[in-house]
């Protein structure tokens, strides 16, 4: 029976897609929920190639939706063990992932010391590799040896971890890096660059859906 706080994960969730397509479990960034435009936008790109996406909210934001009060997000550990419980809870053959926080928390979960058997890869959507104008803060520990297959789509000058940035980082080979030009933390160009961010987020479906594909058939 699923705890009162897991059960409130999966009261939050959204479903884009049908049942019985692969499964592709996303979770929020640091600051917009769940069904903010980026997230459902995403969803609903990812779905239409074929994968059935989840969208759930923190407990953190959770509350802060119930009643108003602007919160922090959790620190790492208990995210964590939020999404665990939830995946567990679930129990279907998944790849995890998340925007920005969302996606650094479920790398952090396909990579650490108990990965659950469920999960059969990890995707993060503008990952935060560092803080902004904190480029020495890296939080790319658990990226320099994958345990579990990985995507990042990074826009190129993402202030939280440029391409230049990113480069010299020495990650795990495996992993597989989706660079959109000109793209900021949201993966959204400049009208100058003569790229859209509509094309740029119709790429990132399309690499996050083949990559869904390979890992759960």
């Amino acid at each position: 029976m699923a705890s009162e706080q897991t059960q409130e994960i999966l009261d939050s969730i959204t479903v884009d897609g049908k049942e019985g397509l692969p499964t592709l479990i996303l979770a929020h960034g640091a600051g917009a929920d769940s069904s903010s435009e980026f997230m459902t936008d995403m969803a609903g790109k990812i779905a239409a190639h074929g994968i059935r996406v989840m969208r759930f909210n923190f407990p953190y934001m959770i509350k802060r939706i119930q009643d108003g009060k602007k919160r922090p997000p959790d620190r790492a550990p208990k995210l964590i063990d939020a999404y665990a419980e939830l995946i567990e809870e679930l129990d279907i053959p998944c790849v995890i992932g998340g925007k920005s926080m969302g996606g650094r928390i479920a790398s952090m979960l396909a990579n650490g010391s108990d990965v659950p058997t469920r999960v059969q890869g990890c995707v993060a959507l503008g990952y935060p590799f560092h803080p902004p104008g904190k480029p020495d803060n890296l939080r790319t520990e658990h990226l320099l040896a994958l345990k579990t297959p990985a995507l990042i789509a990074q826009g190129t000058r993402d202030a939280m971890g440029t391409k230049e940035e990113v480069s010299g980082y020495g990650l795990d080979k495996t992993l597989e890096l989706v660079w959109l030009e000109d793209g900021n933390h949201d993966l959204k160009p400049r009208k100058a660059s003569g790229f859209t961010h509509d094309a740029h987020l119709q790429a990132t479906a399309k690499h996050v859906a083949d990559f869904v594909k390979r890992l759960i058939p």
